[in-house]
């Protein structure tokens, strides 16, 4: 199978293949700098930044990697709920999550409601870095800002969790379209319908956007290895995107109780739940997740972040899993812990090395 795709030519990398930008903490400069060093697309999940924590890796990642690379947003980061919020909801929640901050012996802190969004400064900072690549989810930025990122050479990904998504993206002009199926780990980005209404498989949806969109798709949900890569190029994708996998490579910022988890038979059993953050999101499943349905309220995005922060920090210490967030994917069954560099190279080998191509000549 060649490598050489719509996406290698638009972003300028060697192999279709691009790193998830994972948020909460678990990006690192290094995993980033690992995988755009062996050819694909390193990226950085960086809504949880200040501007000026962003220009600081900005010069971070220049002293690791002269390869294209991305740096992704969350256009989205605040919740229209949070607005006017009634003290009679907040005052519910808490009494709901109680017992599990009792039980940790800690004590419930009191939201904040006053949360501004974030994303407009973190753009300024991400134009002056110039990425290679600016990606975003949770819907597409102003035209300004896209056409800001088109002067300064920057090439912008958007991702969509249904066809209308992805028709809604590229009227907006993105540059290519990451179908995020249902099966990978962490927040689904949906932004037109709610997320627990855009629930279609990763496969499934490439072939929908393939049919009805011109710009260039980047497959994204259950994709661990070679074999993933190549049933998403067949299938129409023009890149694929491993989040899992890369969770679990030595560079990520993944805590040892984290990685034991993802290399652990509770990997098979993965939820969507709103428990934890606000906003619907997979992970291994754990008690609050259980029990706390997804019709339950809760506090909206990131209020509800923000408010469980001291319990995952008190889990954590604790060694209690069971009230610990341990975002995975679907497919961890495949998964190998190891360096980055050498998981991109199996990867490269396994979906592109040594295969006949159409014309039937070998690949090398």
């Amino acid at each position: 199978m060649r490598h050489q795709t719509k996406i290698t030519e638009l972003l300028g990398i060697k192999y279709p293949i691009l790193q998830g930008p994972m948020g909460g903490g678990f990006s690192t400069p290094e995993l980033l700098a690992a995988v755009s060093n062996a050819g694909g697309l390193g990226s950085f999940g960086a809504y949880g930044l200040t501007p000026e924590q962003i220009l600081a890796l900005g010069q971070d990642l220049r002293s690791k990697t002269d390869k294209p690379y991305n740096i992704n947003l969350w256009v989205s980061d605040v919740d229209e709920s949070l607005k006017n919020y009634s003290a009679e909801k907040l005052e519910k929640v808490k009494q709901l999550y109680k017992p599990y901050f009792d039980e940790l012996g800690i004590p419930v802190p009191e939201p904040n409601t006053n949360i501004p969004s974030k994303f407009e400064k973190q753009v300024e900072a991400v134009f002056e870095v110039r990425p290679a690549v600016f990606s975003f989810i949770f819907g597409a930025p102003s035209k300004e800002i896209l056409n800001e990122a088109r002067r300064l050479g920057i090439k912008t990904v958007g991702a969509a969790t249904t066809l209308d998504e992805g028709l809604a993206l590229e009227a907006a002009g993105v540059d290519a379209i990451v179908a995020s199926g249902f099966e990978a780990g962490g927040h689904r980005p949906s932004f037109l319908q709610p997320a627990d209404q855009s629930l279609i498989g990763a496969f499934a949806l490439v072939q929908q956007l393939k049919a009805k969109v011109k710009t260039p798709i980047i497959a994204a949900g259950g994709i661990a290895d070679g074999q993933g890569i190549k049933a998403a190029l067949t299938l129409g994708a023009d890149a694929a995107q491993l989040g899992t996998a890369f969770l679990i490579a030595e560079e990520s910022n993944a805590t040892p109780a984290h990685r034991a988890m993802l290399l652990s038979d509770e990997a098979r059993y993965t939820v969507l739940s709103k428990s934890l953050t606000g906003r619907m999101g997979r992970m291994i499943r754990n008690r609050i997740a259980d029990e706390i349905s997804y019709q339950t309220e809760v506090f909206p995005f990131p209020m509800q972040s923000q408010f469980m922060g001291q319990l995952r920090e008190a889990a954590q210490a604790q060694g209690r899993t069971d009230l610990n967030i341990f975002w995975s994917g679907q497919n961890a069954v495949c998964i190998k812990p190891g360096k980055a560099a050498d998981l991109m190279q199996s990867l490269i080998d396994e979906a592109f090395n040594e295969l006949p191509d159409y014309a039937g000549h070998t690949l090398g």
